[in-house]
């Protein structure tokens, strides 16, 4: 990529938004699909897995499975040169032990893909997205579960194989550190987080899933050598509370938890950092021979992140600190504002993100996932005035400028995400992403009709100023 004018974001950036296929598309037995794990998630913080809800935010979604044309044409008409989604595992094989891939899945990404072509937009994919068809959980349990690498890499095969000219970039998993985190290893590992001996569990899950991203890297690279692979990754800036020796150790041991799970996929093996972690939390990781060897072989061509804020950790709680409400945060940094869910705002964090990832692997970053989760009001005539939602994109966007000066090789970046879909965290729609509104509430109930927020004009005009009108 050129970058040779280094105050701005180089010709060829892309631009565009990211969803997730269990969020927006509904229709969830259409099709020939069958259940995903995502279709038995409740509303509730990284909710209620459950087989006996009422409601659950997942099956009807924002209908973009029959929407999507109307949407595509709403995101070209932003100016997006890169979409970003997901492909539903549950779609193309529905209880992930066929022989034969579902074609009305298959067909369904196809015209997907082939209508974003048609209006200019690159599309990225990735490939396993906090879903799994949950007969497969229901019949071997989690990723801990070594059967799930060779379902997996079916599943590659035949979507890459399918897709080859159509999809550019791949990522393998989404956020693939998750599956060490409680309690959000159920969405990324299909772990409970109530399960005994957790750690060992969620740490052999994530063996599996490196050795399952190595070999998709590996397929991807023979069947279409002009697509990338990709890790993609969670990212939060890490600060101490204090500047105490101790503070300051357990922040670099906190960044090192999330490092761990880039520098396996962008390095190519475990690094001893995490051997002692293992050592000293009597965590064994079964490896079979040449799992090492496939590590090392196939790593990824990019690193990919989320970015929504920063968290502070101390060695021990002490008054005056403040906990947070989020246990995926820490304690509260007082010198920064919320979002109306309590997460930081914090665009100076992304920058010192762009930097740390840029100087720790040298290779090309791109930033999938940042938004503004707010409540939306729709004023009487019809408008929708996120005025808050410009000033968070735009404060995030001329920091990852300042990381372009700074010598960053940043690719691109989709925002999270730019029509409202359902909360992973939550199972709402009132917590809104978007630069396009959907009337729906938190019970599915509205006339789904889309509307152009302010912010929509607003990013329009950034992209087609790539980026020197923020």
């Amino acid at each position: 990529m050129n970058n040779d004018k280094r105050s701005g974001f180089p010709r060829g950036f892309y631009w565009g938004g990211a969803i997730a296929a269990n969020q927006a598309e509904g229709a969830y037995l259409e099709g020939g699909k069958l259940p995903s794990t995502a279709d038995i998630k409740s509303q509730g913080f990284f909710g209620g897995l459950r087989r006996d809800a009422d409601f659950y935010p997942t099956h009807k979604a924002i209908d973009f499975y029959h929407r999507y044309r109307q949407d595509l044409k709403l995101f070209q008409e932003a100016n997006f040169n890169i979409f970003r989604t997901s492909i539903n595992w549950a779609r193309i094989f529905p209880t992930g032990e066929e022989k034969e891939p579902n074609e009305n899945g298959l067909q369904f990404y196809e015209d997907l893909f082939r209508e974003a072509k048609s209006d200019g937009i690159t599309i990225m994919i990735t490939i396993s997205h906090y879903e799994t068809p949950l007969a497969l959980v229901d019949k071997y349990g989690g990723w801990d579960n070594r059967a799930f690498i060779d379902f997996y890499l079916r599943f590659v095969r035949t979507i890459v194989t399918r897709y080859k000219g159509l999809v550019k970039f791949w990522l393998t998993f989404n956020e693939i550190g998750n599956a060490a985190v409680v309690p959000i290893c159920w969405d990324a590992a299909c772990i409970d987080p109530k399960s005994d001996h957790l750690l060992q569990r969620m740490y052999q899950a994530a063996h599996h899933q490196f050795v399952a991203s190595a070999l998709a890297t590996k397929i991807i690279h023979e069947i279409d050598p002009d697509a990338k692979a990709g890790a993609m990754i969670a990212y939060k800036t890490v600060y101490p509370y204090t500047c105490k020796v101790e503070d300051v150790k357990a922040a670099e041991d906190a960044k090192r938890k999330e490092y761990f799970f880039s520098d396996v996929q962008a390095r190519g093996y475990y690094p001893s950092y995490i051997r002692r972690y293992f050592e000293e939390n009597n965590i064994h990781v079964a490896m079979e021979r040449g799992d090492e060897e496939i590590i090392r072989q196939h790593r990824v061509d990019f690193i990919s992140f989320s970015y929504y804020r920063s968290r502070v950790v101390s060695a021990g709680y002490e008054e005056p600190a403040e906990k947070t409400t989020d246990s995926l945060e820490g304690l509260v940094n007082p010198y920064l504002p919320k979002t109306d869910w309590g997460w930081t705002i914090d665009p100076d964090g992304l920058r010192l993100a762009l930097n740390d990832l840029y100087d720790r692997y040298q290779m090309p970053l791109f930033v999938v996932e940042n938004g503004l989760g707010a409540k939306d009001i729709v004023e009487k005539d019809g408008s929708i005035n996120d005025t808050y939602r410009i000033e968070y994109l735009s404060a995030h966007m001329k920091a990852m400028k300042e990381a372009i000066a700074d010598g960053v090789d940043l690719r691109g970046y989709t925002m999270w995400g730019p029509i409202d879909i359902v909360s992973n965290g939550t199972g709402q729609m009132s917590k809104r992403y978007g630069i396009i509104y959907v009337d729906l509430d938190d019970y599915g109930k509205g006339t789904g009709k889309r509307i152009k927020k302010k912010s929509f004009d607003w990013y329009r005009e950034v992209i087609a100023s790539n980026g020197e009108n923020l």
